[in-house]
């Protein structure tokens, strides 16, 4: 009997090939963080000053590679979310058994090294790239794991890149929207999702309908695996740019050796096959793992948790920072791990941290019982780091018993065991409007919106996330709504323009058809800088010639991928730079100028910084007055030691930017 399947995929068949997907990311965060905890800090750990700079900053690199992979797999469980799925936070114990994965796609926790270097260029290579794997990562076997005969069962796929996977999963999506429908095919409660107000990373966004999730989708493969090869903050060029560094330095020093020699997939006990796998003996090392590992699956408990309370909610939100902070406690206790020798029985090998899956992290169903988990667990955490530390004293194991100590504080203040159980959430509706959809074009990547006495624009690129328009105005911006989401005559036209001059980066901008005049620059030129963050401008401004209105936001930590504007990457990099600056920093004059209005010309310098040329008030995030300059050139690559201004760290660190 031959079984007859519909053209489109079912909804199973999606979900299966979306918990792949989300698997994968997975690995390749742990992979890509594993690494990085290997690489060696400063001139004490052996490194020359250059080195110690260079390595540093492959660090800094790797590491926001791998925030970019948890902002894929968020945006993967969003859309699964969307679908009505669980997401799955699950996956296999490194190195992944044949068949988990395609044949060719090695996945394995190694030290950084240049097979470990060329394994990851390797995997985010674009398609048609005759890139080979780092040697050592050849598969065990090849196998072929897809099949033609149909089934309803789901089936793995086999893909030659994993931007060729997400090519199919664009696809299948597609055809099973086409066959079901939008609002059969969205069918889940977007509440439960992760979005900006619970995360602050790339893939936090809610998925509403097919255009939202297949620009997910596109998304994941831009910016990472099989984004074209010019693409120059792809994986792939930036992995690769670490490559030619380390060439050269290595040419220069023939000794260089950038990272301690961690594990090649550490396990904490004698494995039951052992090839390929390191036993870590060492009782000193096995204890540190143990609290990072832990550490590791109650983040992922969390998050799995966060997906089954409607949100926005402050028990959600506090599920997602936990997680976030989980993370920054794990850290330095992997980089001990990898400083720490693995045993006797590998005398020249040092330990790393196993990123252990334990059988099960799913979600615990909410109400007390999953509340006391989080803050017993959390206890358990915190004492066995303390203890931990008292052993060791290593500076980094004080660290996460220090952190670990203050996440159990904030989960007893948090989570309240009385609390009444939420009521299931229901299937989220989209509000009703209170004024019919107003006419609506997009032009340029601007949505034109025309009310009665104005007409809004909102520029989606320039948009940071600061909310005051979805908090000032509800009623105005709809927030997580599908089709018409912008009413401008919802509330009155005064108070919709109090709203718009809030908006910080100026992707609100309006134009009044009321006689009553448009927005006038402000009369005094600010430059306000944000605390590990942008700087945020009101003037005339002028970018390239061309009028841009009076606010903006520009990125001043190097990594937005829509400079000169900021686009909220500095969260994702976790950028350090002080909002308070000195007054009369570098000399700089603090006298009042005749005239402090009038244009500002921005003028980005290519691959350099940002020249500023017109009167401007540099405020601190505080608002105190740090200088008042005619000129200036401000660090956009996010390594001056002179912030707010450009020491000419650009040329050193290969900032590369139009």
């Amino acid at each position: 009997m031959t079984t007859t399947l519909p053209a489109s995929p079912s909804r199973e068949q999606l979900l299966h090939n979306l918990y792949e997907a989300a698997e994968l990311e997975h690995n390749l965060m742990c992979t890509y963080l594993y690494a990085a905890f290997s690489l060696k800090q400063g001139e004490a750990e052996g490194l020359s000053a250059a080195e110690a700079e260079a390595v540093e900053r492959w660090r800094r690199e790797i590491i926001a590679v791998a925030v970019e992979e948890m902002g894929h797999l968020v945006a993967v469980w969003n859309i699964t979310a969307a679908l009505g799925g669980a997401p799955r936070t699950g996956r296999g114990n490194f190195p992944l058994d044949p068949g988990y994965l395609p044949a060719r796609v090695v996945v394995k926790l190694a030290p950084f090294n240049d097979a470990t270097l060329q394994h990851f260029i390797y995997l985010e290579r674009p398609e048609g790239s005759d890139e080979a794997d780092g040697e050592g990562f050849a598969a065990e076997r090849l196998f072929t794991r897809n099949t033609d005969a149909p089934r309803i069962t789901p089936m793995a796929r086999d893909y030659d890149t994993v931007g060729h996977f997400y090519a199919t999963l664009s696809a299948d999506l597609r055809a099973f929207v086409d066959a079901h429908g939008e609002d059969a095919t969205f069918c889940g409660d977007r509440r439960l999702q992760l979005g900006p107000d619970e995360l602050n990373l790339c893939g936090a966004r809610r998925v509403l309908c097919s255009k939202t999730a297949l620009a997910a989708f596109d998304a994941i493969v831009r910016q990472g695996e099989g984004a074209p090869s010019d693409s120059v903050s792809s994986h792939y060029q930036r992995f690769a740019a670490i490559r030619t560094e380390l060439a050269a330095l290595r040419e220069a020093n023939p000794g260089f050796a950038p990272a301690w020699p961690a594990a090649t997939n550490p396990v904490l006990r004698r494995p039951p096959r052992p090839e390929g796998r390191v036993w870590l003996e060492n009782p000193a090392a096995a204890a540190t793992v143990d609290v990072a590992n832990a550490s590791y699956g109650l983040m992922l408990r969390l998050l799995a948790q966060s997906y089954l309370l409607p949100g926005p909610s402050a028990e959600k939100s506090l599920h997602v920072d936990l997680a976030v902070s989980l993370m920054r406690a794990f850290t330095p206790l992997a980089e001990h791990a990898a400083r720490l020798p693995a045993g006797d029985s590998h005398p020249d090998c040092h330990a790393g941290v196993s990123f252990t899956a334990l059988r099960d992290a799913a979600a615990m169903p909410p109400g007390p019982g999953a509340r006391r988990f989080v803050i017993e667990r959390l206890s358990q955490l915190a004492d066995s780091a303390t203890t931990l530390h008292a052993s060791q004293g290593a500076e980094r194991t004080e660290r996460a018993a220090r952190l670990l100590e203050s996440l159990r504080a904030r989960a007893e203040r948090g989570l309240d065991l009385n609390a009444p159980v939420a009521a299931p959430a229901a299937v989220a509706a989209a509000p009703t409007p209170a004024v019919p959809a107003p006419p609506t074009e997009t032009l340029d990547g601007i949505e034109v919106v025309q009310g009665e006495k104005l007409e809004l624009r909102f520029e989606a690129r320039r948009c940071i996330h600061a909310r005051f328009c979805v908090t000032g105005a509800p009623k105005v911006f709809l927030a997580n709504v599908q089709g018409p989401w912008i009413h401008p005559d919802a509330m009155p036209v005064e108070r919709l323009v109090d709203i718009a001059h809030a908006c910080p980066s100026g992707a609100i901008q309006y134009r009044r058809k009321d006689g009553e005049p448009d927005e006038t620059p402000p009369p005094v030129n600010l430059l306000s800088v944000r605390e590990a963050g942008p700087y945020a401008i009101r003037g005339a401004l002028s970018l390239r010639g061309e009028p841009i209105g009076t606010r903006a936001t520009l990125c001043r930590c190097g990594a937005s991928k829509n400079k000169p504007f900021c686009d909220g990457s500095h969260h994702d990099i976790h950028f350090q730079a002080t909002g308070e600056p000195e007054t009369g920093l570098l000399g700089m004059p603090t006298d009042m100028p005749a005239e402090r209005g009038g244009v500002i010309a921005i003028e980005p310098e290519p691959n350099g910084p940002l020249q500023l040329r017109g009167p401007v008030e540099v405020l601190s995030g505080t608002g105190r007055m740090v200088c008042r300059v005619s000129q200036a050139r401000l660090c956009r690559c996010g390594g001056s030691q002179t912030k707010p201004f450009c020491d000419g760290t650009h040329a050193r660190n290969g900032f590369a930017a139009d």
